[in-house]
């Protein structure tokens, strides 16, 4: 028998401080801890420090790993060319301050391996969450996932986590359908899914916020609001049969037209 594969994406850009100490951290838990085959893969999105000089030493040294350069930004853009290219059986995506604490890596990818899930997430907000940011970020992101929530009518939780796994052939198939290359790529993959009705996982992480984060909070916000917006008004059931399981209590939040409903931690 073969082992399962998973092909684990890191989008970087001007990265060139944190990536060596990332790569490095990164191979030695999975060396010591992934039961599967896995690869690295570093997707430059247009860096104009040594970032794309570290991404292709590390690629060349390591028979295990890979890199992509693009001449543009976005992570939505860089998942897109590393998933699509991929030859794994699980695709997945961390950041590369690794905000989110790599213990929960099996946590993410074991349920699609055993087929009891098609979409992964990490999510700061699911109970038992253990987080470490700034209040501006805290409520900038409970605000948007309300938002999101109320008008793409799903029950996740936390659509923007960096830290993601999807069965490869199911990216492979939603990728040609997602119109976003930037941050809103993350809410834009989940709506449609669950639109199609697939079976997402939800785990509470530990994540701490990088003081060097290169995310512009309020743009980003207001580029994900016009993402919703036009989410919202498209054509397409946005009441499907999809599922969203909790991995930290073991149960399962039906569909709202299926008569149980996720805790609703907001109110």
């Amino acid at each position: 028998m073969t082992r399962s594969s998973v092909d684990i994406t890191i989008p970087v850009l001007n990265e060139q401080r944190a990536l060596e100490s990332t790569l490095s951290t990164l191979v030695s838990y999975l060396s010591a801890e992934c039961p599967y085959d896995w690869t690295i893969t570093v997707v430059d999105n247009g860096s104009t420090d040594r970032t794309w000089s570290l991404a292709e030493t590390f690629a060349a040294a390591n028979s295990n790993a890979r890199a992509i350069r693009l001449d543009r930004r976005g992570r939505g853009g860089a998942l897109k060319a590393a998933w699509s290219t991929s030859s794994a059986d699980v695709v997945a995506y961390m950041d590369v301050d690794l905000s989110t604490g790599l213990e929960s890596l099996r946590a993410l990818l074991d349920p699609i391996v055993e087929g009891e899930a098609d979409i992964s997430i990490g999510s700061r907000l699911a109970p038992g969450a253990d987080i470490e940011r700034s209040l501006q970020r805290e409520v900038v992101s409970r605000i948007y996932n309300v938002i999101a929530r109320g008008f793409l009518r799903y029950e996740i939780r936390d659509a923007q986590c960096g830290f993601k796994a999807v069965r490869a052939a199911l990216a492979r198939d939603l990728i040609p359908r997602i119109v976003d290359d930037d941050w809103f790529f993350d809410t834009e993959l989940l709506t449609l899914a669950w639109r199609d009705g697939l079976r997402i996982n939800e785990i509470p992480v530990r994540w701490i916020e990088d003081d060097d984060s290169r995310v512009r909070i309020v743009t980003t916000a207001l580029d994900d609001l016009r993402g919703i917006w036009r989410l919202s008004r498209g054509k397409g059931d946005s009441v499907g049969h999809s599922r969203v399981r909790s991995s930290s209590q073991g149960t399962s939040a039906a569909r709202p037209d299926g008569g149980k409903r996720a805790v609703d931690f907001d109110h």
